[in-house]
């Protein structure tokens, strides 16, 4: 066959060859079209079917029921309510919001005519416990019964069950109502054996305190001030409510509290209880309570069930609508996430575009913030600080505090219209922080060497093997009294309505409780997140009879998102390895890795304004 001959033939093969490519090239394109298809059409069946077993699935409440509340768990500020991710079986953990909600609930619906309290150490400080009895005395006050039920409690979940109509305790439990510790930790002797020192810069020297816990081995005189009197405030408070709710004399509770903890038959022979009775004989109780046949079982509704009811379909959560905002956690630039150690954490991006879109939406008629922070970035506090304050130009911005919002996240409360707080909240804190780990001694004792090479005078500022040359330390404190004197007093002065020398003397760092916080000017009004809804409906002139609907900045993020990963969904799960390996170490541990994590954001020159210290009062 001559040359032409093959190039021909060659030339058919490779065109046949092609050709047959091409067609299975269209096929699979087919087959993958159509695939997609019915994955899509699948999805939206299920995503159909889930609803509609959503809707259909709903618990009915019968007449004449209870409704048996867990106060029990983490009780984070707030957690959204994935209507999708609930049809489908997926658990969604209770909220300390969503708890206040259900008793919000309870109040109105006449098929519930008592509330079962279940306390089991909730998570939650002492702010919250007084707003979570607020809440309860809320729901007694429509005539309907509230039975406290814990088989062991100490001096919070006490201080929350009084709220109740009748305490109970079963036989075998105690109570622990021994007063009140406050327990303050310091790693410098940790530090010294690792050869880690530490420098820093703090305005309010006295009681700016976050830095101690490194630089010193035991408590200044100003956070041992700050602590009594906190102390002494929390003591005679918890004393008063047991005085009130169990009448008795203020001198007899001192008695008992002093001979305490106490056995069951031993609390309800002194009278701190109503009986030492097991949880069924309190349901048998509520029976004859709620006048039910001889032969009737009592008919109950668990809290996950009764969350199921919509809010609107009992007259609430309707309305105008009223933007809530949660920034509970400490306070970093970026995103908002779970870290490892820290917790929560409050991003400024995420903070700043809600409060932006809240304020954008001519139908959101108001704004209320909860703060439930002990600070943190000062550069994301002031960013967030300048979008409320620009929020504020358009509808009223009012703030509700937590347990904490001190510092930061007093910083971003400041500005307010007005502020809310509990008399048990931590607030104030109006002082900052600089400063650095220096290693040294750890490179040392590891045999690690280093060695900088710089161009400018000041280039190595953020060294970890040095401390601040007196030239440095000049520069770097020349920053802090920027960030403290020209940014936040001033800020805290304009908002408040004082002059910057009242500020600053409020200021130095100074940890005041809610009731102190009141009689400084600090806040504006005593009570929780409803009280702030209600002050923010005033300022917006809604009417005061009506309610209005709370809907939430920013928007959840779709169920599907999260299941199937996006950036940020994605960056946590990567996460979550770090997380479960920090909660399997102990609390104090982890307490302190998360200021460790503080100090290594603090080598970029990050300002920090945060709670001076752990408080932890048992």
């Amino acid at each position: 066959m001559n040359g032409a001959g093959e190039r021909h033939i060659e030339f058919k093969r490779i065109f046949r060859a092609g050709f047959q490519k091409m067609a299975i090239s269209k096929t699979a394109k087919v087959i993958l079209i159509v695939g997609a298809i019915l994955f899509v059409c699948f999805l939206v069946a299920v995503i159909g079917i889930a609803l509609i077993a959503e809707s259909l699935g709903r618990p009915s409440v019968a007449e004449n029921s209870v409704l048996v509340l867990s106060v029990s768990g983490s009780l984070p500020d707030y957690t959204p309510e994935e209507p999708l991710a609930k049809a489908i079986g997926i658990g969604q953990a209770q909220s300390f919001t969503g708890l206040l909600t259900q008793l919000r609930k309870a109040k109105v619906d006449d098929r519930i005519k008592a509330v079962f309290l279940d306390i089991n150490f909730p998570g939650i400080g002492w702010g919250k416990a007084h707003e979570l009895r607020d809440a309860i005395s809320d729901f007694r006050a429509s005539g309907k019964p509230a039975y406290a039920y814990m088989e062991l409690g100490t001096n919070k979940e006490y201080y929350i069950a009084t709220a109740a109509e009748k305490v109970f305790v079963p036989p075998p439990g105690d109570i622990y109502i021994n007063g009140f510790a406050a327990e303050a930790m310091f790693y410098k002797g940790s530090l010294d054996k690792l050869g880690i020192d530490t420098d820093v810069i703090q305005i309010g020297p006295k009681y700016k305190n976050a830095p101690d816990q490194f630089t010193k081995k035991e408590m200044g005189e100003g956070q041992a001030e700050v602590i009594n009197a906190i102390l002494d405030e929390y003591y005679g408070r918890f004393a008063g409510v047991i005085a009130e709710t169990r009448k008795k004399s203020p001198e007899d509770v001192k008695t008992l509290i002093d001979n305490a903890p106490y056995n069951a038959n031993q609390a309800k022979e002194l009278g701190l209880i109503d009986d030492a009775f097991y949880k069924e004989q309190v349901h048998e109780e509520l029976r004859k309570r709620l006048g039910y046949k001889t032969d009737e079982k009592l008919r109950t509704v668990s809290g996950s069930e009764y969350r199921e009811i919509p809010s609107d379909s009992l007259g609430l959560n309707k309305g105008e609508r009223v933007a809530v905002i949660y920034a509970s956690g400490t306070i970093n630039i970026g995103r908002s996430n779970d870290s490892p150690f820290g917790g929560s954490m409050v991003g400024s991006d995420t903070i700043v575009e809600a409060v932006n879109d809240a304020a954008a939406d001519n139908s959101i008629k108001a704004i209320v913030l909860r703060v439930d922070s002990g600070g943190g970035s000062a550069l994301a506090s002031d960013m967030m600080w300048y979008a409320l304050e620009n929020a504020k130009a358009k509808k009223p911005v009012v703030v509700s505090m937590g347990d904490v919002a001190a510092s930061g996240g007093y910083y971003i409360a400041c500005n307010a219209n007005k502020i809310v707080a509990e008399p048990a909240t931590i607030t104030g804190s109006i002082g900052m922080f600089m400063g650095k780990p220096v290693v040294k001694g750890l490179y040392d004792w590891l045999g690690i060497t280093n060695q900088y090479v710089m161009r400018g005078k000041n280039a190595g500022i953020f060294r970890e093997t040095e401390k601040w040359t007196p030239e440095e330390r000049s520069k770097m404190e020349a920053q802090a009294n920027n960030v403290y004197y020209n940014n936040f007093i001033p800020k805290v002065a304009q908002g408040r309505n004082k002059t910057v020398e009242e500020a600053n003397t409020l200021g130095q760092g100074r940890v005041w409780t809610g009731t102190q916080a009141k009689a400084n000017g600090l806040i504006d009004e005593f009570g929780g997140l409803e009280k702030a809804i209600e002050i923010a409906k005033q300022l917006a002139s809604l009417p005061a009879d009506k309610d209005v609907k709370r809907v939430i900045f920013p928007e959840p993020r779709p169920f599907f998102e999260t299941l199937f990963g996006s950036e940020e969904s994605t960056q946590t799960k990567a996460q979550q390895a770090q997380k479960a390996l920090a909660e399997s170490l102990p609390a104090d541990v982890r307490k302190a890795f998360r200021f460790a994590e503080l100090f290594d954001r603090m080598k970029r020159g990050e300002a920090m304004l945060l709670l001076p210290f752990e408080l932890e009062i048992k």
